[in-house]
C-alpha cells in the first residue's frame, strides 16, 4: 500500500486550517494579520508553526533534508497523530514488541485502536516473522523501539529490515537512545524504505528534557499529513530558542555522550559486584535493567534513601526489574552504596 491508502478516508479528505504565519512567511514592518497583542514583543508573537530554522539546522546536525523533518512536542505528538492519521478508531490495529515504551499503548487507547503486543524472545530479540504473523489486513502501524525501553537492547538490524520489507504498512522505529548504542540508526536509510517513521528526541543524548521537542523523520508525503493535522503553533517560541542553541554546539552533546558512556560502563562494573542484584542485562542506552529477587522491597529501600530508580517488575518479561538510569559518578556511587547496604 502508499501512504493515501493508508490514511483514514476523513483525513485523506481533510482541509487544514490555515493559520495567519501559513499565508505569510518571511519578514515585514507591520503585522495585522493575526490578532495578536502588538506589545511585550517577542512574546506577543505566535512562533514559526513550521519552525523552518529548527529543522534547517536539525536537517545539518542529522543529514536529512529539511523537507523530511516533522517537530513536535516531545515524541508523544508525533506518536498520538500517526494513530491519527492512520487508523480508524475501533477497525483499525496496531502491532508493537512488548515489553516497550508504554505511551504507545496509551495512545492505542485513547484513540480507540486495538494493540496486539508481540513477546520479544530470548535475551529481548526481536522476531520479524512473529511481529509480522501478528498483522492483518487491519494493521497500519508497527512500533520498534531501539534501543529499546526498558530492556535496553539495540534490536537486531536484520530483522528491523525484515519487518520494514514486508509489512505493508507505516513502521516506526524509535531511535531515542541511539546516540548511546554502537548499532547504527537506520536515518541514513530513511529513502529506501517510504513507509518509515524514525522517531529522535532532544530529552536523552541533548540533555534537554525540560524543553520537549521531539523529531520525526519520514518521506515528504508522511510529514506532509503530520502537518496537515498537528494543531497550528505546536512547538512554542521558547522551545525553538533553545533548541537553536543546542543545535548550535553538536560537540558538547557528544561530550555529555561520550562521559555517560564510561560511566555507564564503571556503574554496570558495580551492578555486578552487588550481592542483591541476581542480573545486569546487558545495554545500548543511557540506562541498564537490573534483576533482583524482591524489586518492591528493594525500590522502597532506595526511595527511603531517595534514591529514585523505576520499578518495572511489573512489565511483561521484566519480573524483578528495577531501571536505573546512568547518572554522575557521585549518584551511581550513592545508588551503589545503597544498594550494598540493603
Amino acid at each position: 500500500m502508499d501512504v493515501q491508502q493508508l490514511l483514514r478516508p476523513n483525513i485523506r479528505r481533510l482541509q487544514p486550517y490555515a493559520c495567519a504565519r501559513d499565508e505569510f512567511q518571511g519578514e515585514a514592518s507591520v503585522y495585522l494579520d493575526a490578532n495578536e497583542n502588538p506589545y511585550n514583543a517577542p512574546y506577543n508573537r505566535y512562533p514559526d508553526p513550521l519552525q523552518v530554522r529548527v529543522k534547517e539546522r536539525v536537517a545539518e546536525v542529522k543529514g536529512v533534508p529539511a523537507a523530511n523533518i516533522f517537530l513536535g512536542n516531545g515524541s508523544d505528538e508525533p506518536i498520538d497523530l500517526l494513530y491519527r492519521a492512520f487508523c480508524e478508531p475501533r477497525v483499525d490495529n496496531v502491532v508493537a514488541i512488548e515489553p516497550t515504551y508504554g505511551m504507545y499503548r496509551v495512545c492505542a487507547d485513547i484513540n480507540d485502536v486495538e494493540y496486539r503486543p508481540v513477546l520479544l524472545g530470548e535475551d529481548f530479540g526481536l522476531s520479524a516473522d512473529g511481529l509480522l504473523a501478528a498483522a492483518d489486513g487491519h494493521t497500519k502501524l508497527a512500533w520498534l523501539c531501539s534501543p529499546n525501553n526498558p530492556t535496553g537492547n539495540s534490536l537486531d538490524p536484520a530483522e528491523v529490515e525484515r519487518v520494514l520489507r514486508l509489512f505493508p504498512g507505516i513502521v516506526v522505529l524509535d531511535e531515542a537512545y541511539i546516540d548511546f548504542a554502537s548499532s547504527c540508526s537506520f536515518l541514513p536509510r530513511l529513502a529506501e524504505f517510504p513507509r518509515l517513521v524514525v522517531l529522535h528526541t532532544f530529552s536523552k543524548a541533548w540533555g534537554s528534557a525540560a524543553i520537549r521537542l521531539g523529531m520525526a523523520f519520514a518521506s515528504e508525503e508522511i510529514v506532509g499529513v503530520l502537518n496537515k493535522i498537528k494543531y497550528p503553533y505546536n512547538v512554542n517560541l521558547l522551545t525553538q530558542r533553545q533548541a537553536l542553541q543546542m543545535l548550535e554546539q553538536p560537540g558538547r552533546t557528544q561530550q555529555w555522550v561520550d562521559t555517560l558512556l564510561a560511566e555507564r560502563a564503571r556503574l554496570l562494573e558495580g551492578l555486578a559486584t552487588v550481592p542483591c542484584i541476581l542480573r545486569v542485562h546487558p545495554t545500548d542506552a543511557n540506562f541498564v535493567l537490573v534483576r533482583v529477587a524482591d524489586a518492591d522491597t528493594v525500590y522502597r529501600h532506595l526511595t527511603d534513601r531517595g534514591i529514585i530508580v523505576r520499578n518495572r517488575s511489573r512489565v511483561a518479561l521484566c519480573q524483578g526489574g528495577l531501571r536505573i538510569t546512568v547518572g554522575t559518578p557521585e549518584e551511581d556511587d550513592a545508588l551503589l552504596a545503597a544498594l550494598r547496604a540493603w
